[in-house]
């Protein structure tokens, strides 16, 4: 299959209706958003084809409403967000999809902006319904998908819409993605070091199978880590731990050796009595049955930052412990903080993905620099795994 399809800077588009689909999907709490990050991220681009006299039509999506019209995932604090923030006309489409559609859009301007409801208060969406998608296509004149994160999915403003309109493009910020992820997995740049967090082996199992073919070391934190103590025969107390995991882990240091990939396990680690707690410091044979692994320890936190000196590119995926309680933070907060510097100091290649990894990153105080942020989740982990994800192949 050909290239990715990128909107190009220099294509006329003054007075062609544009579909833009965004990922607005922000935290919102009583009506009002608590992280703006992914909104502000797609602002340069809004401004743009509004400085280039489109008519610009977005479709985003909020939560997972099933198709029913839920009140609290309305995109109306979102809209209300950017009437505020954009110099121009910002209208919000509440309506159904039908024959008349168009006319109902027929009064958008050069320079305006159209926010239509939650995408997914339509179960034709998620159904990726060919009849809905050609209601969608039918809306504009060029498609332009900007929402790496949704496009892991065979949905209708994703897949099928590129069907029925005449040209589709992938937007700058699904570029800035790609390209980052292809810095650790296809151009590369030597020692490659992956940091996998989070809690279970087996949603992550594809894409570890898959990085130590690419990578030059795994290093295995979080939860997830405990269940690599159990192999080697450590007794983790209460500590959180998937069951029949043996297998796996033996498969996953079997490749490591055929790949020269080098695997890294914790050799300490912060235990509590309870996730409110204080934490103290221990060696894996040291656990007591009432304790329970909420953090890396210190030896751990020098090996990962001398591994972190040493590399060239580092990929990290989910926090080092439950960073929620600052007494198991220290950990995820000095991942972060190497990663800084080293990028800063000397052009470290820096990609930070998933929910967690950027909660656990936006709750240290210092100021941060990487080479990317990725704010997809599944999308980021799939493409990570090599899989041709439907959202994109539909724009080569």
């Amino acid at each position: 299959m050909g290239e990715i399809n990128f909107f190009p800077e220099d294509l006329e588009i003054k007075d062609l209706k544009i579909i833009l689909r965004l990922d607005l999907n922000v935290p919102i709490k009583n009506k009002i958003i608590t992280d703006d990050t992914r909104i502000t991220l797609c602002l340069p681009f809004i401004n743009r084809l509004i400085e280039k006299e489109a008519k610009i039509i977005i479709i985003s999506h909020l939560g997972r409403p099933k198709g029913i019209n839920i009140p609290e995932l309305s995109l109306i604090p979102i809209y209300k967000y950017l009437k505020d923030v954009l110099k121009t006309n910002v209208y919000f489409f509440r309506g159904s999809f039908d024959n008349e559609t168009n006319e109902k859009f027929s009064h958008l301007k050069r320079g305006e902006v159209i926010l239509i409801e939650n995408i997914r208060f339509f179960k034709e969406e998620t159904d990726d319904d060919q009849d809905f998608a050609k209601k969608l296509g039918s809306l504009g004149d060029i498609y332009i998908n900007d929402a790496f994160s949704c496009s892991h999915r065979k949905q209708a403003s994703i897949h099928n819409i590129t069907k029925f309109i005449k040209k589709s493009y992938a937007g700058p910020l699904l570029k800035k993605e790609i390209t980052a992820i292809n810095f650790v997995i296809k151009n590369k740049k030597e020692p490659v070091t992956c940091i996998i967090g989070g809690s279970k082996i087996s949603t992550k199992i594809n894409v570890i199978f898959s990085l130590i073919k690419k990578v030059n070391n795994l290093i295995i934190v979080g939860a997830m880590a405990n269940n690599f103590f159990v192999y080697k025969n450590f007794k983790i107390g209460k500590s959180l731990i998937e069951g029949d995991t043996n297998k796996i882990i033996k498969d996953i240091y079997k490749k490591a050796e055929l790949n020269n990939c080098e695997i890294f396990i914790p050799e300490d680690c912060m235990v509590g009595t309870d996730f409110d707690g204080n934490g103290k410091n221990k060696n894996l044979d040291e656990i007591l049955d009432n304790e329970i692994i909420l953090d890396i320890g210190c030896n751990t936190i020098k090996n990962i930052q001398k591994k972190i000196s040493e590399s060239n590119t580092v990929l990290w995926n989910g926090p080092a412990g439950y960073f929620e309680n600052k007494n198991f933070s220290r950990g995820t907060t000095s991942i972060a903080e190497n990663i800084s510097k080293y990028t800063i100091e000397r052009s470290l290649i820096s990609v930070l993905g998933g929910g967690d990894t950027l909660a656990a990153v936006n709750k240290i105080n210092n100021k941060l620099s990487f080479s990317h942020l990725s704010t997809a989740g599944g999308a980021f982990l799939e493409y990570l795994e090599g899989k041709d994800l439907p959202g994109i192949s539909v724009l080569k």
